[in-house]
Parts: C-alpha cells; structure tokens; sequence
C-alpha cells in the first residue's frame, strides 16, 4: 500500500542547494517524488548563532511503514554526510517527517505529525505552496490557516 507522506528538508552547511537536490536524488527506490516546493532561505531557528538554512518541502509516495521509513531516512542523512551534532546545531542535511497520510502516531522514535511543524514557518511557507489545504489532523486547521498566524517576513524565496 502506498503511503502520502510530506518530507521536510534543511541544509545550512556546504553547498546547501546541492545537499537539497542530493537528499530528493537519493529518496527513490523506496519512495516515488510527487511534488516539490520551491526552495526558501531561512534564518536559523532555535539555535541562532549558524548560517542561514535552506528549506523545501517533498511529497512522496512510500510502502514503508513510518518507523522503517525513519530509519531509512537517517541512513540517508548519514549517507550524504551527516554527522551527529547538538538538537538545533549546523547541518549538512536534515530530513523531518512531517505527515504520515492522517497518520496520528507517538512513540519514543517518532511523532507524527511533526510536533513543531506548526510554530515554524520555515516549515510550512513551502509546505503551503505545494499542499496549502491539507488539512492538520491534530489541529484541525489546513497548512495556510495555520500559517496565518506565524511571522514569514525572513523566509525569502532562494533563486
């Protein structure tokens, strides 16, 4: 059974664009790109003292389960040259879940939807541009509901 899953991808160290283009290159066999988001540049978030990131959001399609589907995808950031950092800290490449179909799931590995997707904007400005009425299963609001309420003034279109 194929699963709709929305995917979240940052880089801030290296050549951030082509770590994106990396990351989307590296996501087949097991998941199938059906959308993409424009890529944004973002000041960092949580821990401020790094360089700008650059965001986009992926839909796929997947017939892994989200705990493999997890798993799977910290391979990949390790693969394209991740290394282990402090929560917030500079990335290569980093690569959130974000949805899951409707799926509603937590568990010590994961949390789905993303617990904090709602208080970021760098996560839901290109979010919205691909799936504006998807609809938050927890709170009950589509993503451009739920972007009215955040400030996106930095969050810039990265051409």
């Amino acid at each position: 059974m194929d699963h709709v899953v929305f995917l979240a991808l940052g880089s801030n160290m290296g050549k951030r664009l082509a770590n994106l283009k990396a990351a989307i290159s590296n996501l087949t066999p097991q998941m199938a790109v059906k959308n993409k988001s424009s890529v944004y540049e973002t000041p960092p978030w949580g821990f401020t003292e790094q360089a700008p990131f650059l965001n986009q959001v992926v839909m796929v399609k997947t017939y892994l389960a989200p705990e493999t589907l997890l798993g799977h995808l910290k391979r990949l950031e390790t693969a394209l040259g991740r290394v282990p950092n402090f929560q917030n800290g500079p990335r290569l490449i980093d690569i959130d879940i974000l949805f899951f179909d409707d799926l509603v799931m937590n568990t010590p590995p994961l949390v789905i939807p993303h617990p904090r997707l709602h208080e970021r904007a760098f996560v839901l400005v290109p979010l919205a541009e691909i799936a504006p009425d998807l609809v938050h299963p927890v709170l009950g609001k589509p993503i451009h509901k739920l972007l009215d309420d955040l400030d996106r003034s930095d969050i810039k279109l990265f051409k």
